[in-house]
This record gives C-alpha cells, structure tokens and sequence, in this order.
C-alpha cells in the first residue's frame, strides 16, 4: 500500500457535512467528488457514519450512502463508521452488507457502534422492539452468525438465512466502534479491530487503546490488535484561515450539545456568533482537540498523536462549513504526506 511520508495508513470518516445555505442534495455530490478524489490522491478507506436528526449530518442512511460512493469508485474501501447495532435488526444489516459485499467484493467493512448515534426521543423512534445497547454482544453474535452461516444446530434462528451471502469470498470485515471501555474490551477478547473516536472523546483514548491491546486476544480473524482512531483536522492555506474553518464547526458542536442543531455556520456566521464566557470556553477546549494549520502544521500535529497513541491508522474527519473547503483539506493533507495523487 502506498502511503507516502505517512507512518500509517491514512482514511477519511465522511460525515457528508451540511453547511447552513447547502442542500443536502449539494452535500451528498460533494461527498461523491470526495470520494472520487480521496480514491486518485492515495487514501485508504472512507467510512461514513451513522446520525439522525441532525441538520449538520446527511449521513442517516450508511448502506445507501456507501453503496453509492462504492458505484462512484473502483478501488478504495468503503464502509460504516458505523452502524449503530441497537437501532437495526440483525438480520437487515446482514442483508444490507451482504449486498454491498456481492456488489463490492473486497471493498466493504462493516464497523459497528453501540451508541444511538441521535437524542433519546429519536432513539426511541428508531428501537421499535425496546432494544437495548446492554445487549450489544448479543446482537453482535447474531449478526456474525448470520454473515458466516454460522447458527449452531437447534438455535431458534438456525434455519433463518441472510441473502445474499458468498461463502466462497467471506463477508465483509467487522470492526468495532468505542469511545469508552466498553467496545475496546469486547473488541479485543473477540480479537476484532477496533476504532476509537479520539475527535470527540479524546480524555478516554489512550485507556481505551490500552485496554483493546491488554485484552486481545488472536482470532481467525487477527493475530495481532489493530487499532484506528478518529481524529478531526482542518487544513488550509494558512493558519488562520484553518482556524478560521475550524470555528464553523466549533459552534456546530455547541448547538448540538445544547439541544438546538443547526446546520454547520458559515465563517461569517460563527465570527458574529456572540459568545457568551462559558461557550467561548467550550468552542476553545473544542478546538484544542482539532488538528488544524496549514500542510505542514496538520502533518506534523497527526504524526505527533500517531506517535502518542501507537495507532496503526488515522481517520480523519474535517467538519466545515464548505465543501469546497473541506475538500481542500483533504487534498493538502495528501500533499503534505506526499500520497501518490496527491502532489
């Protein structure tokens, strides 16, 4: 695999960002020309996530969106940062990545979180059977059992089949999805890989990343632990334009958390913003868990945390206003690593 300067693969979680004045229809062709540049400047993956009811968020629907970004490329992977289990039956997310799988052999992974991935009323919207996210590794070993064919004899689902399924080419690699303890640990006694989302819950990283490696343990599917972090970056021409940048989605977060999404500001927008001392604390703690420079600063900052948290591959997200913007990001990344499409 070709990297460039970069010690670890480098991979894009694609949140398909709507800036206030974008139409999601504008978002979702910004995504695909993402994905199509991503794949020509040497990136190895783009994940897209699963959110709901969110106006900044156009990526409620993972298998759709990946299917289409898949269509739109020949060779980079595609896959869910993640679906979020508790809201889906089992056996729909085994068909839907089955058939991404038949369509995009060796192409699709399959990350799993076990978090909502919305607000409690829309959690409740979505779990119609009273799910619960306790019974994650229940729901896990349902859905591994019906991806390999795997029930074991006189299990209640045991001659329930999800199609299609190839059992000449295996299913798609399952990771899971933590910002906590819990999905680390699980991740490593399964002897899965495992992703942790360093963007938005920084403090618990390098616990996390420790207790998958201490609780590993090798599967047919590892021989070694496999970790990937989340991180958030903004790159631009200069310093402060990135700062600039980066402050759009500053104020996005604050409205999220105080309960009143909107979508991503402009500049213009989140400059105006009148910050009272407590937010312009919370935009500034934000900001300090960003990447963001030009090339060569956001280069240097990823290699510091790579080096930090022994993490064997960066996904970064960018969460800007424009499209054009956040695109460009991604470019001078490339550039700076000197990825093979990227100079």
């Amino acid at each position: 695999m070709a990297r460039g300067s970069a010690e670890v693969p480098l991979s894009i979680l694609e949140l398909a960002v709507v800036g206030s004045g974008v139409t999601p229809t504008e978002t979702l062709r910004a995504s695909t020309e993402l994905a199509r540049r991503a794949e020509e400047w040497g990136y190895h993956r783009i994940w897209v996530a699963e959110h709901h009811g969110m106006p900044s968020v156009a990526s409620s629907s993972p298998a759709v969106l990946i299917a289409h970004l898949a269509a739109a490329t020949r060779t980079i992977r595609l896959g869910s940062g993640g679906v979020m289990l508790p809201n889906h039956a089992p056996l729909i997310v085994a068909e839907q990545f089955g058939t991404l799988h038949a369509l995009h052999p060796g192409r699709i992974d399959l990350g799993l979180g076990r978090a909502p991935g919305t607000d409690q009323a829309t959690a409740r919207a979505l779990r119609r059977h009273g799910l619960d996210a306790d019974e994650f590794p229940e729901q896990l070993a349902e859905l591994t059992a019906f991806l390999d064919g795997s029930f074991p004899q006189g299990h209640p689902l045991e001659r329930v089949v999800a199609t299609p399924r190839s059992p000449e080419s295996g299913r798609p690699p399952i990771w899971l999805l933590g910002s906590s303890g819990f999905s680390a640990q699980l991740a490593g006694i399964l002897g899965l890989p495992f992703a942790f989302a360093h963007h938005f819950s920084s403090a618990n990283t390098l616990p996390a990343l420790e207790l998958y490696r201490s609780s590993f343990q090798p599967s047919s599917v590892l021989d070694r632990p496999y970790a990937l972090i989340g991180v958030s970056a903004v790159a631009a021409d200069t310093s402060a334009q990135a700062l600039r940048l980066a402050r759009s989605g500053a104020l996005s977060t604050l409205r999220l958390r105080r309960g009143a999404p909107q979508p991503v500001p402009t500049p213009e927008e989140a400059e105006a913003y009148p910050y009272s001392p407590f937010e312009e604390d919370f935009v500034q703690e934000h900001l300090s868990n960003v990447v963001l420079g030009d090339a060569t600063e956001v280069r240097e900052g990823l290699n510091q945390l790579r080096k930090r948290t022994e993490a064997d591959e960066l996904m970064i997200t960018t969460m800007v206003h424009s499209p054009a913007d956040r695109i460009r990001s991604y470019e001078l990344v490339a550039q700076a690593y000197g990825l093979p499409g990227g100079s």
